[in-house]
C-alpha cells in the first residue's frame, strides 16, 4: 500500500519561508508526476505547483517566483520551499503523486495535509 508522508507546515510570519516534504512509502515501481496543492477554508482545493518526472516544473500565477518545486527521486520525496510568505499562502498543503506500484496497478495518492499559517 503506497503513502504520501507530509512534513513541515506550521505558523509563520509574513515575508518568512518554510520548506515542505513529502515522501512517497510503500512499494512503488514508479513516481511520475508530483505536485502540492492548497486549500483554504471555504475553498476549492487548487493546485499550486507541480514537477513531472523529468523535472519540468509548473506553477499558480499567485506562487510563481516565490514558491520553489523539487524533488529526489531516489528518496522519493517531493519539497516545496515557499518564501516571501504571505497571508493569502494560509491553508492547508497537500502533496500529490501519480505512481505505479510494483504490482503494476497505478493510481493518484494524496498526502494527509499540512497546514501553514502566515500571520503576524
Amino acid at each position: 500500500q503506497v503513502q504520501l508522508v507530509e512534513s513541515g507546515g506550521g505558523l509563520v510570519q509574513p515575508g518568512g519561508s518554510l520548506r515542505l516534504s513529502c515522501a512517497a512509502k510503500g512499494s512503488i515501481l514508479v513516481i511520475y508526476d508530483m505536485g502540492w496543492y492548497r486549500q483554504a477554508p471555504g475553498n476549492q482545493r487548487d493546485l499550486v505547483a507541480s514537477i513531472t518526472i523529468g523535472g519540468k516544473t509548473n506553477y499558480a500565477d499567485s506562487v510563481q517566483g516565490r514558491f520553489t518545486i523539487s524533488r529526489d527521486n531516489n528518496r522519493k520525496t517531493v519539497y516545496l520551499q515557499m518564501d516571501s510568505l504571505k497571508p493569502e499562502d494560509t491553508a492547508v498543503y497537500y502533496c500529490n503523486a501519480r505512481i505505479l506500484e510494483t504490482n503494476y496497478r497505478s493510481g493518484t495518492y494524496w498526502g494527509q495535509g499540512t497546514q501553514v499559517t502566515v500571520s503576524s
